[in-house]
């Protein structure tokens, strides 16, 4: 029990670092369970979404005075209604394409060796997107227009091969249709919500069978340090890619994308 409640301890804290960084949680997440060898059990697999739900909450209270002003100007503010239509025009390709292929995508894609070169991949995108001189023309993530939103949406589903990342394939997306680096970051945690909560509900029902009493303990450690390090990182996160950009982010997906290739090259 004390090993289960350790491992669950790294997931969560794996989880809560990498949810909202463009570097893949589901991939950091995948290659965490090979090394503790979870990758063949059904509870950690199901655990490993169930604690996305820790890191969903870690957004809704942060920004949670500017989702409720939003929610209630939904029917009477015409700015706040469109930016609820962005948000399901962005979050509508990937259910579609989740409904008609997410059993391929897991049954083929979810293996450390895809994982490892979609690290490498995106790490180059992101270093690309850093040197371009864009020039920003949305400075609020509440005030893209409805066809960017869209895009953006298009972009994220990307992200269904583990590795790429969901907020990295967004941000990036974002920053291409003329956001600055902070809308960017903070769309894709707006657009994390919806998508997070439809992958959570979805498997979670898929994978109830697995769940039982004797997991309660494990579950709430996992739970609570994903929700507790993502507010931090959140916070973080957003002061720094506006200072700084996405160069760090880059090379950390490079270099663990490098690594796991070498481990994965040598048996291990």
């Amino acid at each position: 029990m004390l090993f289960d409640l350790l491992k669950a301890l790294v997931l969560g804290i794996v989880e809560g670092v990498t949810e909202f960084l463009p570097v893949s949680s589901t991939g950091h997440l995948l290659l965490v369970e090979r090394f503790f060898q979870l990758d063949q059990d059904n509870f950690w697999k199901t655990f490993a979404v169930m604690i996305q739900l820790g890191a969903i909450l870690a957004i809704l209270a942060i920004y949670f005075n500017r989702l409720w002003r939003i929610a209630l100007g939904m029917f009477s503010d015409p700015a706040a209604r469109r930016f609820v239509i962005g948000v399901l025009l962005a979050f509508f390709p990937a259910v579609v394409l989740g409904l008609l292929f997410g059993g391929f995508i897991k049954d083929v894609l979810f293996n450390p060796w895809v994982v490892c070169f979609s690290l490498i991949a995106g790490g180059a995108v992101l270093l690309w997107v850093d040197q371009q001189d864009l020039k920003p023309r949305y400075h609020d993530a509440t005030g893209f227009s409805l066809p960017m939103y869209l895009g953006i949406g298009v972009a994220q589903c990307a992200a269904m091969i583990p590795g790429v990342s969901r907020s990295g394939a967004s941000i990036v997306a974002a920053m291409l249709f003329g956001a600055d680096k902070r809308a960017a970051a903070e769309f894709s945690f707006f657009l994390a919500i919806p998508t997070m909560v439809g992958a959570f509900v979805y498997d979670f029902y898929k994978s109830r069978a697995d769940m039982t009493m004797d997991h309660g303990l494990v579950i709430a450690v996992g739970f609570i340090v994903s929700f507790i390090t993502a507010i931090i990182v959140v916070k973080t996160f957003l002061d720094y890619v506006t200072r700084h950009g996405f160069v760090l982010f880059a090379w950390w997906r490079v270099i663990v994308g490098t690594l796991g290739l070498i481990a994965l090259a040598l048996g291990m």
